[in-house]
């Protein structure tokens, strides 16, 4: 079992930065692909961006540009860069990762743009 900790969500102003954190409580071995998604009110839940454990990554338009994602795999943490926020980038932000197709989250985290 992984356990998946998020922190860094918040209050930011449209046009400003904030930096999310995902730690695993274990290191992840083998392929795998962590990653971030959104759930804003009355919403699907979205994929942001992901990394595989190789370095590729997956962006969804709306962020491309914006957001960029990162991971350190000697911690068993992923990270993601918000950049230019917009207030449609308002949701709870999850932690995931994909590990041999069992998926896991993390408890999410509230990230609200505005002014």
């Amino acid at each position: 079992q992984v356990q998946l900790v998020e922190s860094g969500g918040g209050l930011v102003q449209p046009g400003g930065s904030l930096r999310l954190s995902c730690a695993a409580s274990r290191s992840i071995f083998g392929f795998n692909v962590m990653g971030w998604y959104r759930q804003a009110p009355g919403k699907e839940r979205e994929l942001v961006a992901n990394m595989a454990s190789y370095g590729t990554t997956n962006y969804a338009d709306s962020v491309k540009g914006r957001f960029t994602i990162s991971r350190d795999n000697a911690k068993n943490t992923v990270y993601l860069q918000m950049n230019s926020m917009k207030p449609e980038d308002t949701a709870v932000y999850y932690c995931n990762l994909n590990s041999y197709g069992r998926m896991y989250w993390g408890q999410g985290t509230q990230v609200t743009v505005s002014s």
